[in-house]
């Protein structure tokens, strides 16, 4: 039987993956690779070098055929209408696309008249785009002598000539300094805001955490976890109180009595002179435990309020004897939806 691909609503995901499958020779490169994406969000691929990200990227944007599993982008059918996938996505990948002889506006026009525009429209588009991702100044300028914030900007621009449905960012901002970093994700931001989807695959967790709406985390070729940032950090649990204790030798004393003020066992660092407790809200709990500690006569002399954060959490999936490296079960486990998220 011929599965027809499914009509898109404004309900329906921008990319759905199942089951997807590649191999290199002996290397499982994508293993049961699963992932759906909503309209309009930035979704973030996580994981560590190897995990399959870009292996992923290039099978969805039919750069790479799969060995198996369904892939839908737009409700199109990834193996079976790639030419019909190609119209509706921009691809960035790790290295810049864009001609260093050329000038900035000699690219776009480039790329807007391979995309199908008369010359006419693709000059039109072009002046868009650049002024859009502020290069206008650069317009005439080769983009050899271009910053890499610049080059980066002149890549994403090229990738949106045609207003992609969906946009794949693999590790866009690699290599950029925090003023190329920051001016990428602006747009970033700006695309996702005028109805873009956008797949980014990064390796910096606070790029992750900034611009995504949601994260998958990818190990060994599939995902080991998905939600958004702040569910993702609840699985390690809530927020950690810790106060450091002027009096050393009340230590123990100060514990017992943070540990009866929250609810929740406390620990002692008596190198530190710190009491550490966990807590589901922190900002709930800091006051009633300065409150008990005064009463008590104990002198703070630090107090500090720390969550999880998203380096912990792909620490804890991915990293040695993380969840999916000692838990073989951990891969197949249904990754952490909605449903399970506090709203």
């Amino acid at each position: 039987m011929t599965l027809m691909p499914q009509p898109t609503t404004p309900d329906s995901p921008a990319l759905r993956a199942r089951g997807l499958r590649k191999r290199y020779g002996a290397e499982q490169a994508l293993d049961g690779f699963d992932l759906e994406i909503r309209r309009g969000q930035v979704h973030g691929l996580l994981g560590p070098n190897g995990a399959g990200k870009t292996t992923a990227v290039r099978c969805l944007t039919t750069l790479t055929d799969l060995d198996d599993g369904h892939a839908e982008i737009d409700g199109i059918d990834v193996r079976r209408h790639p030419a019909r996938v190609r119209e509706r996505i921009g691809l960035v990948g790790q290295f810049h696309a864009v001609d260093e002889a050329l000038t900035a506006q000699q690219n776009l026009v480039l790329f807007a008249r391979l995309s199908g525009l008369s010359k006419a429209n693709a000059r039109r588009r072009a002046s868009e785009l650049l002024a859009s991702f502020e290069l206008t100044d650069a317009a005439s300028r080769a983009v050899s002598g271009f910053s890499g914030g610049m080059r980066r900007r002149l890549d994403i621009a090229a990738s949106l000539v045609l207003t992609p449905a969906i946009l794949f960012l693999d590790e866009p901002t690699t290599g950029l300094d925090p003023r190329g970093r920051a001016t990428v994700w602006q747009a970033v931001r700006e695309i996702a805001a005028a109805g873009t989807t956008v797949l980014l695959t990064t390796q910096y967790l606070d790029e992750a955490d900034q611009l995504a709406d949601r994260i998958s985390v990818m190990d060994h070729g599939r995902v080991v976890a998905e939600g958004t940032p702040a569910a993702l950090k609840r699985r390690l649990g809530g927020d950690r109180v810790a106060v450091v204790i002027a009096d050393a030798a009340r230590l123990d004393e100060a514990a017992e009595l943070v540990g009866r003020t929250v609810g929740s066992a406390a620990s002692v660092d008596h190198d530190t002179r710190t009491v550490t407790v966990e807590v589901d809200d922190g900002q709930k709990a800091l006051a009633p435990i300065v409150r008990a500690l005064d009463g008590a006569g104990l002198t703070v002399d630090d107090l500090a309020l720390r969550r999880p954060t998203l380096d912990e959490v792909f620490l804890h999936l991915t990293g040695p004897g993380g969840q999916s490296a000692s838990d073989p079960t951990a891969a197949s486990t249904p990754p952490l939806h909605e449903t399970q998220e506090a709203r």
